[in-house]
């Protein structure tokens, strides 16, 4: 899928550089320094799409894409706390709409492990999800995440692969950054993946107060879908926006040209 199509957001979530004039006893060189920024503690949302397709197995013999997302959970969960143990997480389920898993944010990792094996998938299609009340359960405990010097981020894990998830948000209520990632079948004749993933990234930018990331699979690999989770580690108050993002490295590439002598230039991976 094209990344023309991935929210371009300016400098939001980024520190000012100022620039200062120099003197004549460093040669008139400018000098330049970062405004202190105050970075918040986040209190995130996981949003698990329990979908039939959610059940769809993984290239991985016996594994389900629920299996892999609560993998995925598990190691975002303890790789955030290792960043700073201040970090919150709460977790609700979407069908129809979304409703709460569990609402209390807890930065205990035992806890995390109780609500990831709550998780359980319908085995019938709930049809077209309304993502209007994910918004509104978010937008709800962002007023108290800022009351408590805190930020708010939604990660949606989305799995329908034909049918395009809607919402009713007022534009100018960006209270919240939502991030999604998005896995589903290759394109075909029963499905429009690409319809879906332009209406993530619609639903994304209509809400996100920083800069919010959209990754997406239809290979199948859990692999695959543990890196893009690792990307989300990133803070939202200092990402640079996703399309001039260029990790990860394709290592394969990289190892190849240097060993030809061609170590000049950084390239950058361009799979999603």
């Amino acid at each position: 899928m094209s990344s023309s199509s991935l929210p371009k957001e300016g400098n939001r979530g980024k520190m000012k550089m100022e620039g200062i004039e120099g003197d004549a006893s460093v040669g008139g060189a400018g000098r330049y320094i970062l405004n202190p920024t105050r970075i918040n503690s986040e209190d995130i949302i996981f949003c698990v799409d329990v979908d039939a397709e959610s059940l769809v197995e993984m290239k991985t013999a016996g594994v389900t894409r629920l299996d892999s997302i609560k993998q995925a959970i598990l190691l975002f969960v303890n790789s955030k706390l290792s960043i700073n143990p201040d970090h919150r997480f709460a977790f609700a389920t979407l069908s129809k709409t979304a409703s709460w898993l569990r609402k209390e944010f807890s930065s205990d990792v035992e806890s995390t492990i109780g609500a990831v094996r709550a998780l359980s998938a319908t085995t019938v299609s709930t049809g077209q999800a309304d993502l209007t009340n994910l918004f509104r359960l978010a937008a709800h405990e962002a007023k108290k995440s800022r009351a408590q010097n805190r930020i708010l981020r939604v990660i949606l894990i989305y799995c329908r692969s034909s049918i395009r998830p809607h919402h009713q948000w007022p534009v100018n209520q960006k209270l919240f950054t939502l991030d999604v990632m998005y896995l589903h079948d290759k394109p075909g004749p029963d499905n429009c993946p690409q319809a879906v993933y332009d209406a993530l990234v619609d639903a994304l930018e209509h809400v996100s107060e920083y800069e919010g990331y959209i990754h997406e699979s239809g290979h199948g690999l859990p692999r695959t879908l543990f890196r893009f989770m690792s990307m989300l580690l990133s803070h939202p108050q200092q990402r640079c926006p996703q399309d001039d993002c260029d990790i990860p490295k394709p290592l394969m590439k990289k190892s190849a040209e240097s060993a030809n002598g061609e170590d000049n230039n950084v390239h950058v991976s361009t799979s999603r």
